[in-house]
C-alpha cells in the first residue's frame, strides 16, 4: 500500500467535509429562517456519510499501514490526525453522532432566537443535551480516569491541559488583575466618546472592505459578509470567506471584528497547496489561528504604527464625526480599558477575564454535576467577581457566544492562549525583524511572506508548540503576554 491509495479518501473526505461548511456558512449568512429543519435533514446525512469514511475499516488498515512507512513530513501527518480522528468516532455509534449533529444545527437556530428573546430557558434543554452528548463521546476515550474536559481542550490544543490552563490563567489573575485595578484608580482617564456617535453603516462596509484588503485580505480568493457573531469560514485556500456585523453607534466594532477575521484568513490563504486540500489544510489549532488573529486585531490593528497613514481616510469616511478628534486621542480611545459584558467588544486588557468565566464553567459543566438552571446565576457571580460588573440580562451574559450551541466545548481557552503566543511571536519579530516598520509604512506583503515562510505554510503539520519552538527557539511562554499589557497600559494610563 501506498499514499496514493489514500488520496481518493482524502479528496471525498473534504468534499463531504466543505459540503457540511457550507451549510453552516450560509445558515449564519444568507439561508432563510424557515430552511433550517428541513435543512438539518441534509446534514444529517452527510455528517453519517463522513463519519462511515472517516471509520471505514479499508481506510484504517491503511493508514495503519502508512503510519509504519516513511513518508514526507506533510503525508506522515495527513495519517497521523486521521488515526487521531478515528480514535475520537469509532466508539461513537454512527446513529448518534449523525443524531447530536442535527442536534448542533437545531441549537444554533435555537440560539439565536433565544438571544434575541433573551430566553434561557429555550436554549437550556439545547445545551444539556449537548453537554451530555459530548460527556458520552469523550468517555469514550477516556484513558486512566482522563478528565474529560482535557479530552476536549487536546482537540482544540494538543499538548495543552487543565493543569497548564490553570497555571497560566492564574498567572493572569496575580499580574494583570492588579494592573486593571490600578487603572480603575488612576488620575488619567481615557475618553472613546467619539466611537458612539451616528456612522453610517454603508460607509462603515466600504471603509471596512478596503481595510481588509489594506492588511493583506485578498479579495480573488476571500469574501465578507455580515453575521449575528463574526466568524471565519475556509473551504481550501482560494476560497476562504469571513463574516462581520455592524453598529451604526459603534464604529470600533466592525473595524477591529474585520482586521481579527481577516488575520485569520490570512493564515488560511497562506497554506501550501500541496495540503490545504487534506485534514491538514488549516491552522495548527485554534490558539495559533487565533494568535494571528489576535496579532492582527490587536498587536498591529490598535498600534500607533498602524494608524499613522490611514487614520485620515478614516477621518474623511466620516468628517463630522472624527475631523475634530486628534490622532493621540484616537489611538487612546481605541485602546481604552473599560470593564465591559461582552467578550467580542472587551478591550485587550479585560479579554483573558472573559475567557477565564468560560472555562471556569465549562469545567463544572464537565466535571461536575452541574445544575443547568443556575448557569445564568453562576456566570453572573463570574462576571462580578473577575470584571466587576454583572450581567442585566441572559442575552448579554450567558447567551451572548454560539459557541457551546455548536458543541465546542474546550474552544474558549484558545482565545487566551492565542493572545500570549501572539504577543510571544511579536517580540521575537521586533528583534529579528524590522515589523514596526513594516506596520508603519503598511507593507504588509512582507508581513504576509514572513508568516506565510515562518508558520502558515505548515498548517496542522505540526502543533503550536512545535511552531513556536522551530520560530522563537523556545515553547509556549506567557510571560511575553504579561510584559506586553504591563508595557503597554501602563505608558497609556501614565501609570
Amino acid at each position: 500500500m501506498n499514499y496514493q491509495d489514500l488520496e481518493t479518501f482524502i479528496l471525498k473526505r473534504q468534499a463531504l467535509s466543505q459540503a457540511l461548511t457550507l451549510f453552516s456558512w450560509d445558515q449564519e449568512t444568507e439561508a432563510p429562517e424557515d430552511s433550517m429543519e428541513q435543512t438539518t435533514t441534509y446534514v444529517g446525512i452527510l455528517s453519517n456519510e463522513l463519519f462511515q469514511l472517516i471509520t471505514n475499516p479499508q481506510v484504517r488498515t491503511l493508514l495503519t499501514d502508512l503510519s509504519q512507512q516513511e513518508l514526507p513530513v506533510h503525508q506522515k501527518a495527513v495519517v497521523r490526525e486521521w488515526l487521531k480522528d478515528i480514535q475520537r468516532l469509532e466508539k461513537i455509534p454512527a446513529e448518534k453522532y449523525q443524531a447530536h449533529q442535527e442536534l448542533l444545527m437545531r441549537a444554533q437556530n435555537i440560539w439565536q432566537k433565544a438571544k434575541k428573546e433573551n430566553n434561557y430557558e429555550l436554549f437550556m434543554p439545547y445545551l444539556q443535551q449537548i453537554v451530555e452528548n459530548e460527556k458520552e463521546f469523550a468517555t469514550y476515550r477516556q484513558k486512566d480516569n482522563e478528565k474529560l474536559y482535557d479530552i476536549l481542550l487536546n482537540d482544540f490544543e494538543p499538548g495543552f491541559l487543565s493543569s497548564h490552563l490553570d497555571e497560566f490563567f492564574q498567572q493572569l489573575k496575580q499580574e494583570i488583575v492588579p494592573l486593571l485595578q490600578r487603572i480603575q484608580n488612576a488620575q488619567y482617564t481615557v475618553d472613546n466618546s467619539f466611537n458612539t456617535q451616528s456612522f453610517d453603516i454603508a460607509k462603515q462596509k466600504q471603509f471596512n472592505r478596503w481595510l481588509a484588503q489594506y492588511v493583506g485580505f485578498d479579495f480573488h480568493k476571500g469574501v465578507i459578509k455580515e453575521s449575528e457573531h463574526p466568524f471565519t469560514t475556509n473551504f481550501h485556500n482560494k476560497d476562504v470567506r469571513i463574516t462581520t456585523h455592524y453598529y451604526e453607534n459603534n464604529l470600533e466594532s466592525a473595524i477591529f471584528s474585520t482586521i481579527h477575521e481577516s488575520g485569520h484568513a490570512i493564515y488560511e490563504m497562506n497554506i501550501a497547496d500541496e495540503i490545504t486540500m487534506t485534514p491538514i489544510g488549516t491552522g495548527a489549532s485554534m490558539g495559533m489561528h487565533e494568535s494571528q488573529s489576535r496579532f492582527y486585531e490587536n498587536v498591529i490593528g490598535r498600534s500607533p504604527q498602524f494608524w499613522k497613514s490611514i487614520y485620515p481616510k478614516l477621518q474623511e469616511t466620516f468628517p463630522q464625526q472624527l475631523n475634530e478628534i486628534s490622532f493621540e486621542k484616537f489611538i487612546e480611545g481605541i485602546n481604552r480599558v473599560e470593564t465591559s459584558l461582552i467578550r467580542t467588544e472587551a478591550d485587550e486588557l479585560t479579554y483573558a477575564l472573559h475567557i477565564m468565566v468560560r472555562y471556569e464553567l465549562e469545567k463544572k459543566m464537565f466535571e461536575e454535576d452541574i445544575d443547568f438552571q443556575k448557569l445564568p446565576e453562576l456566570w453572573n457571580q463570574l462576571y462580578q467577581e473577575y470584571l466587576g460588573v454583572t450581567p442585566p440580562n441572559d442575552s448579554e451574559g450567558i447567551l451572548q457566544d454560539i459557541h457551546w450551541a455548536g458543541g465546542d466545548f474546550g474552544y474558549f481557552p484558545s482565545y487566551a492562549i492565542g493572545s500570549a503566543v501572539a504577543a510571544q511571536i511579536y517580540a521575537y519579530m521586533q528583534k529579528h525583524t524590522a515589523i514596526d516598520e513594516w506596520i508603519e509604512t503598511g507593507n504588509f506583503e512582507a508581513l504576509k511572506n514572513y508568516l506565510r515562510d515562518h508558520l502558515h505554510q505548515y498548517g496542522a503539520i505540526y502543533n503550536t508548540n512545535e511552531l513556536l519552538l522551530q520560530l522563537t527557539q523556545e515553547t509556549f511562554n506567557p510571560q511575553y503576554y504579561i510584559d506586553y499589557l504591563k508595557n503597554k497600559y501602563t505608558q497609556l494610563y501614565h501609570l
